[in-house]
């Protein structure tokens, strides 16, 4: 059975010409630098976030946890947002793998300001760890982007301090589409930038994470060290290739779909949409009912999976395998939902 799969844009299936591609793909042992594939999409990687060189790595997580060990030495500390991907969804990486602390921002709507960056860096009091990096996000996890001109504001706030910048850039294309730039102008002012291939670009695995030549090298060898290093990686490199050249182009589809999603959903009575985390290819809702997560055991039934609501609120997220017609499926089955469940509504 073939399922409307909101949960996430990490759930779609390679392309048929990644297939295609995969297959037919000129390898070498990655470790020894002679896979041609693999090299090819380093140079595209770093060329299109205006970077010096590139690095393919299993993971977002992993190149975030990467760019930090990297960039930091043990017993520092380093900057973000409390509800950013590197604190809440890495298990605790950045204390384990690179021995940092993290001195958390919080903002209800999870922007971090000069002012705020400003505030956290420590003295060089003898009592301090070390400030050494600040890791933005954009797109945020929330579904929201950071504004460009604020965005470029905290990176030369955080430079004037002596930090490196960070960008945790796993959705950075739909920020690209959202604010209507080249994703250039978001990711070069960077000391480093990591961007997934598997979020919404269809590739099956892999992320990129990019920076100065020096930095790569360094990365590299830290790669090495957390079992990263890969032998045959061009047969996943070549969808990534595709990733980079093709599925970044289609991105504007699926903001538009989860634009006609938020709208057919505010036409449900019992839904309330928040509009204002309407940025990207996400749509947050809640449901006025005695018992909303049971719509996920409901949907399932229905042919339909979407995560457990977080405090009360879904997020449904289009993707290249969702088409219109899914998106009226689903908003018939909350529908459905409302009407087989009349003695949960509040």
């Amino acid at each position: 059975m073939k399922y409307i799969d909101l949960r996430s844009d990490t759930v779609t299936m390679p392309t048929p010409k990644m297939r295609q591609a995969m297959a037919q793909a000129e390898v070498g042992d990655d470790v020894y630098r002679d896979d041609p594939t693999v090299k090819e999409l380093e140079v595209l990687a770093a060329r299109v976030t205006g970077h010096q060189a590139g690095l393919f790595v299993a993971s977002g997580t992993m190149g975030n946890q990467l760019a930090i060990m990297t960039h930091t030495r043990r017993g520092d500390e380093i900057i973000t947002g409390s509800n950013y991907h590197i604190v809440a969804h890495e298990v605790g990486a950045a204390a384990v793998l690179s021995n940092v602390s993290i001195r958390m921002i919080q903002h209800d709507n999870d922007l971090i300001y000069p002012q705020d960056i400003k505030a956290a860096v420590r003295s060089t009091d003898i009592h301090n760890p070390t400030t050494s990096l600040l890791s933005l996000e954009n797109a945020l996890s929330n579904g929201t982007v950071m504004p460009k001109d604020l965005m470029l504001e905290n990176i030369d706030t955080a430079h004037s301090l002596g930090l490196k910048v960070h960008l945790d850039g796993a959705r950075v294309f739909n920020a690209a589409v959202a604010l209507d730039c080249d994703v250039k102008e978001l990711t070069a002012p960077f000391d480093s930038v990591m961007f997934c291939l598997s979020k919404g670009l269809c590739s099956p695995i892999g992320s990129m994470l990019v920076g100065s030549t020096e930095f790569i090298e360094r990365a590299r060898k830290n790669r090495k060290l957390l079992g990263g290093g890969m032998r045959q990686a061009g047969i996943l490199a070549a969808a990534g290739l595709i990733s980079i050249h093709e599925m970044t182009k289609r991105l504007v589809d699926d903001h538009e779909n989860a634009k006609k999603l938020a709208s057919m959903l505010s036409d449900v009575k019992e839904a309330d949409v928040f509009e204002q985390l309407r940025d990207i290819n996400m749509v947050y809702f809640k449901l006025n009912v005695e018992h909303p997560e049971k719509l996920v055991d409901f949907a399932m039934t229905q042919g339909c999976k979407i995560n457990p609501p977080g405090h009360g609120v879904f997020r449904v997220v289009t993707h290249n395998d969702i088409s219109l017609n899914d998106i009226e499926a689903f908003v018939q089955i909350v529908k459905l939902f409302m009407k087989e469940n009349p003695s949960a509504i509040t």
